[in-house]
């Protein structure tokens, strides 16, 4: 818009100057030439001195009246498409908060997220949403602490958190906590884990075995596989040999917990429970999976992301990412924020860590001493093709 006013004023000025050296031609034609030598005046006469052009500063124009937030996502390569999908969420953020107080500017880490962050910051950016992937977190992280710019990633990845990095993205140790503590509410006592071999596996095993220990319960049986063709039933095979038990977490997408759930039953009995990660809940096709019919599982809430993906559907024209929802409550967060953040002064980072939290699409979730969010998160049943919730999330957090 700045570049557009200095074109316009450009353009008048332009203006200007042509209709006035048109009436000096106009002059000129109607003016009587005296024959003889014409007597010099008796002052020099003074040249019209040339407009000076504007100074145009390289990068973005300032911006007196909104603070810079960087949203630094992938917007080209093979995670373009969710990079899109939560830069559509945020612009949709701010059009439904209307906020004034803000200004939003995308950049993609597909290029060097390093790169991006150090472009930001020049640019004047005073927080950043993301990057999403941790790798990249990684990358941002010393450029923003040495500017001073906090950063809230959508990574999952805790090892990346603190010191000024904030994690909005789903933590697995969470979901796991939330569902045990559920099974064991409902009399499961003797627990079983089949866990996929990597780093999300080798956390998950930990949480699992925290969260059992911490709820009173026993884990019987913990086998890893790889995601290989037999993987997951080999190691089912495996389980069954110190069968039966209450309750099997699969640490892992709903297409492998769909192939184990009924061998699982096959050797340790019909009613032992499936359960299931926060992974569930962004796949479409779950509840599809007759295996998984009573499994549970903890995630985020789920009625506002539905209202959500509409209103996303109609302004963009296809489906929302699920991850999408946390470039969406980052932009409600920064607003509510902005209040006390007066324009062209740091980001107050105290303020994310409010213990009252904040509330968002996937419901209430507060910064801890971490920099991890902790969610308040829901448990949902696997029902006859559909999901039902069991134990709804809680509205807040008690000091």
């Amino acid at each position: 818009m700045a570049e557009a006013a200095r074109v316009g004023q450009r353009s008048r000025i332009v203006a200007r100057w042509v209709a006035v050296l048109g009436a000096a031609m106009l002059a000129a034609c109607s003016t009587v030439v005296p024959r003889g030598p014409v007597a010099a005046p008796d002052r020099p006469v003074a040249r019209p001195q040339a407009n000076r052009p504007e100074a145009v500063e390289a990068g973005l124009p300032r911006d007196a009246a909104r603070n810079r937030v960087a949203l630094l996502v992938p917007l080209s390569g093979s995670n373009a498409g969710v990079g899109r999908s939560i830069a559509n969420a945020t612009m949709l953020a701010v059009l439904d908060t209307g906020t004034d107080k803000v200004r939003i500017t995308n950049y993609d880490t597909a290029t060097g997220a390093g790169a991006a962050a150090q472009r930001a910051i020049a640019e004047g950016a005073q927080l950043i949403l993301g990057p999403l992937l941790s790798d990249d977190v990684r990358a941002v992280a010393p450029i923003a602490k040495a500017a001073g710019v906090p950063v809230l990633s959508f990574s999952n990845d805790v090892s990346v958190a603190g010191n000024g990095v904030y994690l909005m993205g789903y933590a697995p140790a969470q979901s796991i906590d939330r569902v045990v503590q559920y099974a064991r509410g409902r009399g499961v006592t003797s627990f079983a884990g089949l866990i996929p071999n990597g780093l999300y596996g080798e956390r998950a095993s930990t949480a699992f075995l925290r969260s059992v220990e911490g709820a009173g319960g026993e884990v019987v049986s913990l086998q890893t596989y790889g995601r290989v063709a037999g993987g997951i039933a080999g190691a089912v095979t495996r389980l069954n040999a110190k069968a039966p038990y209450g309750a099997v977490l699969v640490a892992d997408g709903s297409a492998s917990a769909g192939v184990a759930a009924p061998l699982v039953k096959r050797g340790s009995g019909a009613s032992t429970r499936i359960l299931g990660t926060e992974l569930w809940n962004s796949e479409s096709g779950l509840a599809a999976r007759p295996g998984l019919n009573g499994a549970w599982f903890a995630s985020v809430a789920d009625n506002l992301y539905r209202q959500y993906a509409t209103k996303y559907r109609a302004r963009y024209g296809a489906a929302p990412y699920r991850l999408s929802s946390l470039g969406y409550d980052a932009v409600l967060l920064t607003v509510r924020i902005s209040r006390d953040w007066p324009v062209g002064r740091a980001f107050p980072e105290g303020r994310l860590r409010d213990g009252d939290g904040f509330a968002g699409i996937d419901g209430a979730f507060r910064f801890g001493r971490d920099g991890v969010a902790e969610r308040a998160l829901e448990v949902q049943e696997v029902q006859g093709g559909t999901t039902v919730v069991v134990s709804p999330a809680p509205a807040g957090f008690g000091r």
